[in-house]
């Protein structure tokens, strides 16, 4: 394997770890320059297409959204976030990693989520600095 294809697999492992799919349409909410550029590379290589912004009109299959403490109100964001999603879409939220500027406490995120009407099925490390926690509306509401 080349180093140009094992790069392309490291990058493809990031977006698997967030168990996307090609052809998902993912929207992109709350990009800053923090953002991690390698795992949004990871997407759009694995999906096939780049990442959506907050304008797009459509329905998406999933929701990418970069949060930090102090961005404003969790639910609203939620809550706005969900309703272009297609049935069983997903929400992942990123968050910056305890310790890091701008860190969001799991207990604000559940609370929220929950208020939202949103379950939370997976945290991972999304990326160096940034938490993922996945989010979906439970299936009685799909």
């Amino acid at each position: 394997m080349s180093a140009t294809a094992g790069q392309a697999q490291d990058e493809r492992g990031l977006a698997d770890r967030l168990g996307l799919k090609p052809g998902q349409v993912v929207q992109e909410i709350g990009w800053d320059e923090d953002a991690d550029e390698q795992l949004r590379d990871s997407i759009e290589a694995l999906t096939g297409s780049e990442l959506v912004d907050e304008d797009y009109d459509d329905v998406v299959d999933v929701v990418l959204m970069w949060w930090r403490d102090g961005d404003g109100d969790l639910f609203d964001a939620l809550s706005d976030a969900m309703a272009v999603l297609t049935d069983g879409g997903q929400i992942w939220l990123l968050t910056p990693k305890a310790g890091r500027a701008g860190h969001v406490e799991p207990s604000d995120i559940g609370e929220d989520a929950t208020t939202a009407g949103l379950s939370q099925t997976s945290s991972i490390s999304a990326a160096g600095d940034w938490s993922g926690t996945r989010l979906v509306a439970p299936k009685a509401r799909r």
